[in-house]
């Protein structure tokens, strides 16, 4: 059985013990046109140059002709079978080695915490992971590819990176003493670097209804990794009142569902279920469904210790909008429905606004509906009593001019009736100074389906009274 065989094989027993990995995505091959400066592969005859001061693994696939090569004063060259450099003859390009020489870029530009360098074992057409999620979890079993050179920068240190197994260089290391060992090594040095560590433990996540990442303490070396080509900041979302998951670094538009469960909920068998009963009759969304902690709640309140919940993430990839709200209200009614039997005890649901631009009131939420009636409602006030201030002016204006003129008007003045200024209790205001904090209280064993979105009115006694 070939090298490939072997790791098809470790991979299917990963699978059949619901283990999940991840495969390292990057090389430092010489072939591949994104490793050197100019965007392409050396062309015949051209100069080849790689950092001096850099460790590198290259492993080179085939036969290339070259003027010059400046070496890196520590690293190595793998030869495959038939691969090799030789000094350019006639056949060479003859628009190649006039400019500048081809620079091999840097090795060390590749983190582990960057969640664009990793690829999911069990990825599916229509599921995502967050950001978080994208990088090794602490129950994943890690693969870097056998027939390709790689070089991984271990982060700055402040927390090692713990994974179940970690397969390279055809070698699977379960236990740390075997990983220490090899990263001690020379053919350790040269593929891995940095004052960040690596380790690795038995554990196995043997809870049907998943198991939490663990990367929530290394979730900003994960976010700067992801945003450093954007300069470190987050593009704004499409849509009003964006969502942010646990575990991503950057608002969405889409919608969020949480699912309170029970012993008998298996998470695996509910992504299932959502690839085949639901999303294809919503297009344009992709799911990621993971455990995650809940906020900690303070001491002394009834549920206080650490629990967890089922996060289902519908996130919009396409320009028609509305159909996470859909899938998200489709996905509370399936509990309603069929919660026992998914062990499912509750469920919620939050949703995104409009996409910005648009100046419909669909996708609003009640946050939104309120904020603009109570503009209204200012708006309106603001306008009363202007015309108060303005109706007192004119009367002091008459009463003054009265006390002049010899025909002195007081009798009239004292005889007219008092304008007293309008007023009413704003519905909006009441109900702010009276709505109680919402506390979390432990789920009840019984099923239970919330939606978060709510709406509330009032009628302008403004507008009431100028119909009247």
């Amino acid at each position: 059985m070939g090298v490939l065989g072997r790791v098809l094989l470790w991979l299917q027993l990963c699978a059949l013990t619901r283990a999940a990995y991840k495969l390292w995505v990057p090389n430092t091959d010489f072939e591949p046109a994104a490793n050197w400066s100019q965007n392409r592969t050396p062309c015949a005859g051209a100069a080849v140059e790689f950092p001096a001061n850099k460790m590198v693994s290259v492993l080179v696939r085939e036969g290339h002709s070259i003027s010059d090569m400046l070496l890196p004063r520590d690293g190595e060259f793998v030869l495959a079978s038939g691969a090799g450099f030789s000094a350019p003859d006639a056949s060479r390009d003859p628009g190649c080695g006039t400019g500048a020489p081809a620079l091999f870029l840097d090795p060390d530009r590749f983190s582990w915490h960057d969640p664009r360098l990793w690829r999911s074992g069990d990825a599916a057409h229509g599921l995502f992971s967050v950001d978080a999620e994208r990088v090794p979890c602490r129950y994943d079993d890690v693969v870097f590819p056998s027939d390709a050179s790689f070089r991984v920068g271990l982060g700055p240190g402040a927390r090692p990176a713990r994974v179940r197994s970690v397969r390279a260089l055809g070698q699977t290391f379960t236990r740390d003493e075997d990983l220490a060992a090899f990263l001690a090594s020379r053919a350790g040095r040269l593929r891995f670097h940095g004052p960040g560590a690596l380790s690795v433990g038995p554990e196995t996540c043997a809870d049907p209804s998943g198991c939490v990442c663990g990367n929530a303490e290394v979730q900003p070396w994960i976010c700067a990794a992801l945003l450093q080509p954007l300069g470190g900041r987050c593009p704004p979302a499409a849509c009003r009142d964006a969502l942010r998951p646990e575990g991503q670094c950057c608002d969405l538009c889409g919608a969020i569902v949480s699912l309170t469960h029970g012993p008998t909920f298996d998470i695996e068998r509910y992504r299932a279920r959502l690839l085949q009963a639901f999303l294809p009759q919503h297009q344009g969304l992709q799911v990621a469904v993971s455990k995650v902690p809940l906020p900690p709640r303070p001491r002394g309140t009834a549920g206080a210790e650490a629990a967890t919940e089922i996060q289902v993430v519908l996130a919009e990839t396409g320009p028609q909008t509305g159909g996470a709200g859909r899938l998200a209200r489709a996905l509370l009614a399936d509990v309603a429905e069929h919660g026992e039997a998914l062990g499912v005890l509750s469920a919620t649901a939050r949703e995104s606004g409009a996409p910005v631009g648009d100046g419909s009131a669909e996708g609003l939420d009640g946050s939104d509906l309120r904020a603009e009636l109570a503009g209204g409602v200012t708006a309106g006030l603001l306008l009363l009593l202007l015309a108060l201030v303005a109706g007192v002016l004119l009367l002091r204006r008459g009463s003054r001019a009265s006390l002049f003129p010899r025909g002195s008007r007081r009798d009239e003045a004292a005889s007219a009736p008092v304008v007293a200024p309008l007023g009413f209790s704003n519905p909006v205001f009441d109900v702010a100074g009276s709505a109680e904090p919402v506390r979390r209280t432990p789920q009840p064993p019984a099923q239970k389906v919330e939606n978060s979105a709510s709406l509330s009115y009032f009628i302008n006694p403004l507008f009431a009274e100028a119909e009247a």
